[in-house]
């Protein structure tokens, strides 16, 4: 079974972000993180889950996802994300990311768990503190050009 933790953080909302994800297989740990110029929270949440996801380099694995976002646990385990789907995500936001998630979800066994977040949670935590100095790189960040192009 591979734990993959994963948080979103941003600076304003929109403004700065990141993304942070502990991946925890046996005596394998790996850290990911990216910041973003402009973007959201709901983005990067949903970010850290598909980069974690899209790190596992073995299709049909068993995966369980910790994550603080009641966004994407709500949309994932309430299968509103598949009727949004359906529709062509009219009039939904993060698009792009959402048919990106479901393009890698259908290839692994993936379980949710939310855990509450700043509570001490150690990998959350990590993933927060990852994610929020990624954000924090200002020389080094990323354009999330979906977007920066939808909001102008």
């Amino acid at each position: 079974m591979i734990e993959i933790f994963t948080d979103g953080a941003s600076s304003g909302n929109p403004g700065p972000g990141g993304y942070g994800v502990v991946l925890k297989s046996g005596s394998h740990y790996k850290e990911l993180s990216a910041g973003y110029r402009k973007t959201t929270n709901n983005r990067m949440e949903l970010l850290a889950v598909i980069t974690g996801l899209e790190s596992i380099t073995k299709p049909d694995q068993e995966v369980v996802i910790y994550s603080d976002s009641k966004y994407v646990i709500d949309a994932v385990e309430k299968k509103w994300v598949f009727g949004w789907a359906t529709k062509g995500f009219a009039g939904k936001k993060n698009k792009d990311l959402w048919m990106r998630f479901l393009k890698i979800y259908k290839t692994h066994k993936v379980f949710f768990q939310w855990v509450k977040g700043h509570a001490g949670h150690i990998e959350n935590e990590r993933c927060d503190r990852l994610a929020v100095a990624a954000a924090q790189q200002r020389d080094k960040l990323l354009v999330d050009e979906v977007f920066e192009s939808e909001s102008k």
